[in-house]
């Protein structure tokens, strides 16, 4: 697996993180037929949230990024994109076991959408979502709260 880091995410990386949003999605949003340039990107802008928001670094470059929004009764995970390049490599499967285990000490579960068809909804299956709702577009997957092996 590449090495990785995770740092926290900034203003000023809205448009990096835009950018990045719009190049992962695009085969999925234009196979649904719901791809549109400028919103892909404003819908990354009028949601990011840095205090909840992380940045994906390989060798000191932004690979990717993903966030962490706690609601009511469970995180959000949201913005998880990796560029193409870094994909393959273990590291969507590493970030995820992180952010997981955090929200398995919180006792919290966790909430996501996937786009219809996306590759990334094996990845989600692996770590433990199951379908909640779906429609003709999304996917609403929940992960619930693993508890530690009972002592042998």
């Amino acid at each position: 697996m590449t090495d990785w880091e995770l740092r926290p995410a900034s203003a000023a990386d809205v448009e990096a993180v835009a950018e990045l949003r719009a190049v992962v999605l695009r085969p999925d949003l234009e196979r649904l037929g719901r791809y549109d340039e400028q919103r892909v990107r404003q819908r990354l802008r009028d949601g990011f949230a840095p205090a909840h928001t992380w940045v994906i670094e390989v060798d000191s470059a932004l690979a990717g990024c993903v966030a962490l929004r706690p609601a009511e009764d469970a995180y959000w995970l949201e913005h998880f994109y990796l560029d193409p390049d870094a994909q393959g490599r273990g590291i969507g499967s590493a970030v995820l076991s992180r952010l997981l285990e955090r929200c398995d000490r919180d006792g919290a579960a966790v909430r996501l959408n996937v786009l219809q068809g996306s590759a990334a909804r094996r990845l989600y299956e692996r770590h433990g979502f199951t379908v909640e709702t779906e429609d003709a577009i999304d996917v609403f997957m929940v992960r619930h709260r693993r508890s530690a092996d009972p002592p042998s």
